[in-house]
């Protein structure tokens, strides 16, 4: 197996609400119900892959016991939505909040609003002016360039790549796509476009689709983004591409995987976001009982990514069925 570490290092309806709560710890100074630390994990889309955030959030919740946990999905990856999630959350008195940005630049004013009422923290993607007390996640650039290296190793002889992404204004789609470009320079790897979708599964297919046919002499498909993994694997099957087209994709969903697996997939570059949901949190409740000396002196909190490919998958695979408790 290879699980290859690269250190140091992307929602249900906007009025859902999961909430998940440990036993009552009566000495807590926070003003969630029965004295616990109001505390939410707000993500940046309704992709698979943060399910994995998700368990990680509800393990810190049940360890903790002093934590009143709110899990919210912007279902239609839009920065209204995200924002009506959070003002909803902050006028339910919520102490802490760990967010993933969806467009971190035009969101940093409206952040600063956020970081002045409660703890914020952001999480898989950085707005690093939005006075957040830290960020917890990947180095997406640092990632660009694992992917980059995949790109290179299953491409030694060079070729035309097309990357896939939802949105290029992302802090993390900007970072990793700028480590892949690192990662090729000086190779024979030409990246011909970067297609967008906004996080539009059904158009994210279509590119690829679109990229088949335009550039016949194409040699492998990018996705930047979760969801764009098994979406260029359908369109890879429907153009019947699939190996002669090579993919290196990023993180783990279950398309994604099983391409790994079958081999249409030749690398995935892996987050884990298990972590990302389970220090947020335990983070905060400490820094909310008092403790700041868990905050990083320089504001990042960074989580190792994984290199999975075929020899690696099923090992992995196993982890991934151990953390989702199946």
């Amino acid at each position: 197996m290879k699980l290859t570490p690269f250190l140091p290092v992307l929602s249900v309806s906007i009025t859902a609400l999961v909430t998940f709560t440990g036993c009552h710890k009566s000495d807590s100074a926070s003003g969630g119900s029965g004295g616990k630390h109001k505390i939410a994990f707000v993500t940046n889309n309704a992709s698979d892959y943060w399910t994995l955030a998700r368990a990680g959030c509800e393990r810190a919740a049940a360890d903790l016991k002093d934590v009143e946990l709110d899990y919210q999905i912007p279902s239609d990856g839009t920065v209204a939505t995200q924002k009506t999630i959070v003002d909803n959350l902050l006028s339910r008195g919520e102490e802490g909040i760990a967010i993933s940005p969806i467009d971190p630049a035009n969101q940093t004013a409206y952040l600063q609003q956020v970081a002045k009422q409660a703890i914020l923290v952001t999480q898989d993607s950085d707005a690093p002016d939005s006075g957040r007390t830290f960020y917890i996640g990947t180095d997406n650039e640092a990632a660009g360039e694992q992917a980059g290296g995949l790109i290179k190793e299953a491409l030694p002889n060079g070729g035309k790549i097309m990357l896939f992404v939802g949105n290029v204004d992302a802090q993390n789609a900007v970072a990793r796509i700028n480590g892949i470009k690192k990662a090729l320079q000086g190779s024979k790897v030409e990246i011909i476009d970067t297609r967008t979708d906004d996080t539009d599964r059904v158009r994210a297919k279509a590119n690829v689709l679109d990229s088949v046919v335009k550039y016949p002499d194409l040699a492998m498909c990018v996705g930047i983004y979760s969801y764009n993994g098994p979406a260029i694997v359908e369109a890879l099957k429907d153009a019947n591409k699939v190996g002669a087209i090579k993919v290196v994709a990023f993180d783990q969903e279950e398309g994604t995987m099983a391409g790994v697996k079958s081999g249409a997939v030749y690398a995935a570059v892996v987050q884990q976001p298990d972590e990302f949901g389970y220090q947020s949190i335990t983070m905060m409740e400490k820094i909310l009982s008092g403790d700041k000396s868990v905050v990083p002196a320089n504001g990042l909190k960074i989580i190792p990514t994984l290199a999975i490919k075929a020899d690696g998958i099923d090992a992995y695979m196993e982890k991934l069925k151990q953390m989702r408790g199946k």
